[in-house]
């Protein structure tokens, strides 16, 4: 499997979860778990917000499901699940970048323009996240970076330390992959950021672009996972 994909995910997964939080009042649209210490913080200042907070969780976790369940059926009808699956994406992205331009900017995360669409965005991340478990296990996660960022410490650990002669060259491969998943993370936050600080909503039609060119760049993904 090419690069291109997954580095194309990670591109938008940095960009939509910065975009989404610097635009509607800090929601994680694709880290959502984190939405539990900005609802703390939400609670604790009064910040607006709350209740896009409280159903990020939900929406994210009934997404991925019915994303799993579309991919089987669309497995056992011999239909392949991966351009389905980021084509659903890729729609869900433009109907939030359309909402985000259309009804933002967002003053108070509590209006119901806003929740939709932070859900909208949460959707679509969670299509993503699903898409990438199942279809391309092999590569490195594409939102959630700890997890990686510690593997990359403790392969420079295993090398600076000294491993296995043999176990060196499989080391320094997935090193590579998951730094380039983290640099190309970061540099997604960072675009986001800056559209956000130039264009404000309007920075919200990028990733449909870059969803859309992943769709076309799409390639063979590994076997389906039966987890």
């Amino acid at each position: 499997m090419k690069p291109t994909l997954p580095l194309l995910l990670s591109l938008n997964g940095g960009y939509v979860d910065t975009a989404g939080f610097l635009a509607l009042q800090g929601l994680f649209t694709a880290h959502v778990t984190g939405n539990f210490v900005t609802l703390g913080a939400s609670l604790a200042l009064g910040i607006s917000g709350v209740l896009a907070k409280l159903l990020a969780l939900p929406v994210f976790c009934v997404v991925v499901i019915l994303t799993r369940l579309a991919g089987e059926r669309l497995r056992r009808r011999g239909r392949t699940a991966l351009g389905v699956l980021l084509g659903t994406k890729l729609a869900l992205l433009v109907v939030g970048a359309v909402l985000a331009v259309r009804f933002g900017p967002f003053a108070s995360g509590d209006s119901a323009v806003a929740i939709v669409t932070g859900m909208v965005l949460v959707a679509a991340m969670a299509v993503q996240n699903a898409v990438h478990r199942v279809h391309l296990a092999a590569a490195p996660p594409s939102t959630l970076m700890t997890g990686t960022t510690t593997q990359i410490m403790i392969d420079l650990g295993d090398l600076i330390g000294g491993v296995v002669p043999d176990a060196r060259p499989a080391i320094v491969a997935r090193l590579k992959r998951m730094a380039a998943a983290v640099a190309v993370f970061a540099a997604g936050c960072a675009a986001a950021a800056l559209g956000y600080a130039f264009a404000n909503v309007w920075c919200f039609v990028v990733p449909p672009v870059i969803a859309l060119i992943a769709l076309l760049l799409r390639v063979a993904a590994p076997e389906e996972q039966a987890g």
